[in-house]
């Protein structure tokens, strides 16, 4: 009696242990896309620019951070950080090294000649700062002054603008703009041109000791990049639009901006 049901029992344990065994190695471990798992993407990013993106406790945070995290989860995605310096990011992607950025890029033609980008998810404008007890109070106060920027971005551009229009003496770029505002800090530079949201950042944790004299109204809107003709891009698009209305968009910018945005890009 013995034997026969060992004779039952053995064959059924030894099939569900070997269908066991295929079915652990059926299963998805990471990878690009494999046996339904996330699929991996590097993303850069010039994870220097408080409040957008910046190094916390070794971690990437910010709220670039905080939405492309949040697109990687609806989209199936991923991510691994790159952090490189923002004037690299172009060339990067049209070399394929990253197969996205989110960096505070802003859309303009001249990038959209060599990536492509998401739709945009943030309006910004460009502002000037000063140290507190400047005499510069706009613009139109800079004469021969110094201007810092940070080199590659749509400030360095709207710097030079100004520099052949006359009203600024020179234009100083630097790495990233935390060199930039130090260096206005130590009296090296009388003004930063830079993202608005960036500045006034750094002027709310200067202790008073710089102050945003002048917003420059540029209609700016910053998008996700991608290389040219990226499948990843209607996947990122998907994602982006969900966040946007079903109220995560702004949960989001209430966490960086400490106030509702006043228009949904």
């Amino acid at each position: 009696m013995m034997t026969r049901w060992l004779r039952i029992i053995f064959p059924a344990v030894f099939v569900l242990a070997v269908a066991l065994v295929l079915t652990g190695c059926g299963g998805g471990g990471g990878g690009k896309g494999g046996g339904g798992g996330a699929e991996e993407v590097k993303v850069a990013s010039d994870i220097a620019y408080p409040p957008f993106e910046f190094n916390k406790g070794g971690e990437p945070t910010g709220f670039d951070i905080d939405l492309m995290n949040e697109i990687a989860k609806r989209a199936n995605l991923e991510v691994e950080y790159q952090n490189v310096r923002f004037d690299s990011i172009i060339q990067g992607l049209g070399n394929n090294l990253y197969d996205a950025a989110i960096s505070a890029m802003t859309i303009t033609p001249e990038r959209e000649e060599q990536i492509d980008f998401s739709e945009p998810y943030f309006n910004a404008d460009q502002s000037l700062l000063v140290q507190s007890d400047s005499d510069i109070k706009s613009v139109d106060d800079l004469g021969d002054a110094t201007v810092g920027v940070q080199i590659g971005t749509t400030g360095a551009a709207q710097a030079q603008k100004y520099k052949e229009q006359g009203k600024v003496g020179e234009v100083r770029t630097f790495n990233t703009v935390t060199d930039a505002f130090n260096a206005l800090e130590n009296g090296q530079v009388d003004g930063v041109i830079n993202d608005f949201p960036v500045s006034a950042d750094r002027a709310s944790q200067s202790n008073g000791e710089l102050e945003i004299v002048q917003n420059i109204p540029t209609g700016e809107q910053y998008g996700i990049a991608f290389p040219k003709d990226s499948e990843l891009r209607p996947r990122v698009n998907k994602a982006l639009q969900e966040i946007k209305e079903d109220g995560t968009y702004e949960k989001l910018y209430v966490k960086w901006f400490d106030e509702k945005p006043e228009e949904i890009p």
